[in-house]
C-alpha cells in the first residue's frame, strides 16, 4: 500500500509551500505598506518635488548699469548688438542633435563648423573652452557680432534654422569718449564661476549662471549696484527636456548706474602726457647705464585736494578694456599677461610700489620738526657725508652751507637729511638702542602721515607700501634668515655683501638704513595715491581723504539717488605754522627750486603751484622718475620707472595736465572758458523724468594747442635749482648724489 497522500504531496512539500506563500504575502504586505507611505502619507511632498523636477529656468539678463564721468559723459554702457543664439533643447530633438543646423549657420557666419559646435556644448571637469557654462535650457550665444545682412538671412530663412534666433540684445561697452582709456581704473568683466554662485546662493545678491562678473576695477567694486537683478521664466518640461507649459515669471530689474568723479576729459590728457612723457624719454640717453632710459611703465594721479575724489587716473601701458567683452581670445590673455607683456592689467596708480626718492622728504621734515629741530634752524648742506668709512655726496659735489628745512627742500639737499636721521639714530641708542629708548620720530611720522598701509581708495587689490620701521625688519629678517645666511658673502660681489650683512643683523636698526630711508630709499615703497594722499592734505591744511572714484548711485529710472560722500582718516602730524612754511619751501621749488625749469611761465602769483621731485634708485634698473604737485584745488602726482629724474621725465607733462586744467595759455595768461576744469565738479549732472543722463559732447586733447611758453625746452634736467648748478648739455641725466657704486641701491653698511 502506497505511503503518497491523495493531493501528491508530502509533508516536507506541504511545509516548503507554506512557507513559500508567507514570504510572498510578507513581501506583498512591505510593497503595500511602502506604496502607502510614499503616495498617502508623503504624496503631497513627493509631488512637490516631482513637480519641481520638471520645471526649469531660463534667464533673462538685466541690462548692467552704466558708469558714467563727473559730468554724465558714459565711460562704461551698453551697446545693442545683434546676438545669434542656439536653443540647444530645440537641436537635441533632431536626428543628428543639429549639426546640420550649425554646419548651415557656420557658412552664414563665416565661422569654422567645429567652432560653432564647440560653442553649445556644456561645460565639465573634462571639457575645455569654448563650452557653455549656463543653463542647458537658456540661449546659448554663438556670436555677438552678426551683421544685418546674416542676421536677415537667419529670420527669413528660419525653416532652414530651426532652434537658432538672431535677436538684438545689449553688450558691455568701454566707448573711450575723447580717447580717454580708463582701462585699469573702469575694469571688465567674465562670466560667474560655480564657486562664485555656491559661496552667494545664500546671500541676498546670488549670482545666475548667466552673470558676468566685474573682475577689477569699477567693476567689480560697485558690481552689486550695477549687476541690477535677472529675470526668470519657468517653463514645465516633461521627462524628455520638451516645454509643456509656462509656470512662472519674474522681470528683470536693470542695475543702477554709477556718477564717478572721473572727468573724461582731463583723463584724456592725463593720459596722453603719461604716455608722451614715457616717450621722450626713451629717447633720452643714460650717462650711467650707458643706454636710454627704458621708461617702461608710470602712473598719474589727478586728485581734488579738499575731497579726495579723483578726476583723473591713468596707468602706462594700457590695454582696450573691450577685449574682454564676449570672451577675450587665447592670444589676448596672452597679450596681456604673458612675461613680455608688462603687465598692462596693473593699475600701477595704486599697485605699483616703488622707493619714492626725494617727494618722502616732506615726511622727513615733519618727523624732524617733530623730533625737535627747528625748520629755520641751520644744518649744513655739505658736499658728502661719511659714514663707517664710505662717502655719500650731494650731486655733483655742490655745497649750499649751512641751511633751513625749508631750503633743503628747494634744493633737495641729501646730506641735510643724511644728517638728521644719523642724529636721530643715535638718540635713540644706535644698532643695540636700550629698552624703550628709541623714540623712532622718522618712523613714527611715516605712519602717521598714512603710509605703510592702504588709502582707502573705492578701488580693489590696493597694495599697502611699506615703512621699514624695527617691526617690519625683524619679521622680515625671520622670513629670508635662512636664504641670506645661504648666499651670503663677506668678500663677494653687491648682493653677497648685503646677504652676508643681513644674515648677521638683518632684523636690527643700522645707521646706514636710518640715514637711506630719510630720503626715500632703502626698503620703503609709496605708491602714487599715498603720495597723492599726503600732497592733497599738505595742499587743504592737513585732512587726510580717503581717495574715492564714485560719487554717487543712480537707479535705472533716476528716483534714487545716492550720494557717496568723502571721508578722512586722520590728520597729519603737523601744526599749522610748520604746514605754512612747508608750502612756501614746496612753492620755491617751482619758483626757483628743482622744478622751475619746467615751469618757466606759469602763473604763480594767480595759480600758486607748489613741488617736490624726486629720483629714485633701484638696484638693477634705471632712475624711477617721481614729481608730486599741488595747487589750492589738486594734487597731480607722476611717477615714471626707468626714466630718469623727477622734474626731466615728469615736468613737462605734469605742467600741461596744470595747464589744461586751469586754462593757461602761451603767454601766461589764464582762459577760464578754455579751462576744463578751472574749479572741481560739485553738482552731479542732470538726471532727467525718465532716469536718463544727457552727456556733454567731448572734444579730442589737442596738445599742441595753447602749451606754455618753454615747454618742451630742453634745459637743466635735474632735482637741483638753475641758479646754482650751470645748465648741462645732455638732457636727462642722473640727479642721486652719487659716486663709486652707480647701479646699485643706495644703501650703507656699518
Amino acid at each position: 500500500m502506497s505511503n503518497i497522500p491523495e493531493t501528491g504531496r508530502t509533508p516536507r512539500v506541504q511545509i516548503r509551500l507554506v512557507v513559500i506563500q508567507i514570504l510572498v504575502l510578507s513581501l506583498l504586505g512591505t510593497l503595500g505598506g511602502r506604496l502607502w507611505y510614499l503616495q498617502i502619507r508623503n504624496g503631497s511632498e513627493y509631488a512637490k518635488e516631482a513637480s519641481g523636477n520638471h520645471v526649469q529656468q531660463v534667464v533673462q539678463p538685466a541690462v548692467r548699469g552704466e558708469i558714467l564721468d563727473a559730468r554724465g559723459v558714459p565711460i562704461a554702457d551698453n551697446e545693442t548688438r545683434l546676438v545669434v543664439s542656439a536653443s540647444r533643447t530645440d537641436l537635441l530633438k533632431m536626428k543628428d542633435d543639429g549639426k546640420g543646423v550649425l554646419t548651415k549657420l557656420a557658412s552664414v557666419l563665416g565661422m569654422k563648423p567645429q567652432d560653432v559646435m564647440d560653442k553649445v556644448r556644456l561645460c565639465d571637469s573634462k571639457t575645455p573652452q569654448p563650452c557653455w557654462n549656463g543653463s542647458p535650457y537658456q540661449p546659448i550665444p554663438i556670436t555677438d557680432e552678426a551683421t544685418p545682412r546674416q542676421a536677415l538671412q537667419i529670420r527669413e530663412r528660419s525653416e532652414d534654422f530651426p532652434g537658432i534666433t538672431a535677436e538684438p540684445e545689449a553688450v558691455r561697452r568701454y566707448p573711450s569718449p575723447g580717447e580717454a582709456n580708463t582701462a585699469q581704473v573702469l575694469g571688465y568683466l567674465s562670466p560667474v564661476t560655480d564657486d562664485e554662485i555656491q559661496q552667494a546662493k545664500d546671500t541676498d545678491s546670488p549670482y545666475l549662471r548667466s552673470d558676468q562678473v566685474g573682475r577689477s576695477g569699477l567693476e567689480r567694486q560697485y558690481d552689486r549696484a550695477l549687476r541690477g537683478k535677472a529675470g526668470v521664466t519657468r517653463y514645465e518640461v516633461d521627462n524628455l527636456g520638451r516645454v509643456i507649459g509656462k509656470a512662472k515669471s519674474d522681470p528683470a530689474d536693470a542695475g543702477s548706474n554709477l556718477v564717478t568723479s572721473i572727468d573724461a576729459r582731463v583723463q584724456r590728457v592725463a593720459e596722453y602726457e603719461l604716455d608722451n612723457a614715457m616717450k621722450i624719454a626713451r629717447t633720452q640717453f643714460d650717462d650711467i647705464t650707458g643706454e636710454n632710459y627704458k621708461a617702461d611703465s608710470g602712473a598719474v594721479v589727478v586728485m581734488e585736494a579738499k575731497t579726495g575724489r579723483i578726476v583723473a587716473m591713468a596707468s602706462a601701458p594700457t590695454y582696450d578694456p573691450n577685449v574682454w567683452v564676449g570672451g577675450i581670445s587665447a592670444k589676448d590673455y596672452r597679450q596681456l599677461t604673458g612675461k613680455g607683456s608688462d603687465y598692462p592689467l596693473l593699475n600701477r596708480a595704486i599697485q605699483g610700489q616703488s622707493a619714492p626718492g626725494s617727494t618722502f622728504k616732506v615726511v622727513s621734515t615733519a618727523a624732524a620738526v617733530e623730533a625737535g629741530y627747528p625748520f629755520d634752524g641751520n644744518y649744513p648742506c655739505t658736499s658728502s657725508y661719511s659714514v663707517g668709512g664710505q662717502v655719500f655726496k650731494n650731486f655733483e659735489g655742490e655745497n649750499f652751507g649751512p641751511i633751513s628745512l625749508g631750503r633743503a627742500l628747494e634744493v633737495s639737499c641729501d646730506t641735510v637729511f643724511y644728517g638728521l636721521a644719523d642724529s636721530e639714530w643715535k638718540r635713540d641708542g644706535g644698532i643695540n638702542p636700550k629698552k624703550g629708548q628709541p623714540k623712532d620720530y622718522f618712523y613714527k611720522a611715516a605712519h602717521q602721515f598714512g603710509l605703510g598701509k592702504p588709502t582707502g581708495i573705492d578701488l580693489p587689490n590696493e597694495v599697502s607700501g611699506r615703512v621699514p620701521d624695527r617691526e617690519w625688519k625683524q619679521k622680515y629678517w625671520e622670513a629670508n634668515k635662512d636664504s641670506w645666511c645661504k648666499t651670503g658673502k663677506k668678500d663677494g660681489d653687491y648682493v653677497q655683501k648685503i646677504a652676508y650683512e643681513n644674515c648677521l643683523e638683518g632684523n636690527k636698526m643700522r645707521e646706514g638704513d636710518s640715514i637711506n630711508y630719510s630720503i626715500g630709499q632703502g626698503d620703503t615703497l609709496l605708491t602714487p595715491i599715498q603720495e597723492a594722499v599726503i600732497y592733497s592734505a599738505i595742499s587743504n591744511g592737513g585732512t587726510m581723504w580717503n581717495p574715492t572714484i564714485g560719487k554717487a548711485i543712480v537707479s535705472a529710472d533716476g528716483k534714487h539717488v545716492s550720494e557717496i560722500k568723502p571721508k578722512s582718516h586722520g590728520k597729519l602730524p603737523i601744526d599749522q605754522k610748520t604746514r605754512d612754511v612747508m608750502e612756501q619751501a614746496l612753492a620755491g621749488v617751482v619758483t626757483h627750486g628743482t622744478a622751475a625749469w619746467k615751469f618757466g611761465g606759469w602763473p604763480q602769483d594767480k595759480i600758486a603751484l607748489h613741488a617736490k621731485t624726486g629720483t629714485a634708485e633701484v638696484y638693477g634698473k634705471q632712475t624711477t622718475s617721481w614729481l608730486a604737485t599741488y595747487s589750492k584745488d589738486y594734487a597731480v602726482i607722476m611717477t615714471i620707472a626707468q626714466a630718469g629724474t623727477g622734474s626731466g621725465a615728469s615736468g613737462e607733462a605734469v605742467h600741461n595736465i596744470y595747464n589744461a586744467l586751469y586754462g593757461v595759455q602761451k603767454d601766461g595768461s589764464i582762459d577760464k572758458k578754455k579751462a576744463l576744469l578751472y574749479t572741481p565738479q560739485k553738482d552731479l549732472p542732470k538726471i532727467q523724468p525718465d532716469g536718463s543722463i544727457t552727456a556733454p559732447k567731448i572734444e579730442k586733447y589737442d596738445p599742441k594747442a595753447d602749451q606754455a611758453e618753454g615747454e618742451g625746452q630742453q634745459g637743466m634736467p635735474t632735482d637741483n635749482p638753475p641758479a646754482t648748478v650751470p645748465t648741462p648739455t645732455s638732457t636727462n641725466r642722473d640727479t642721486r648724489r652719487r659716486t663709486a657704486r652707480p647701479k646699485k641701491r643706495r644703501r650703507i653698511l656699518t
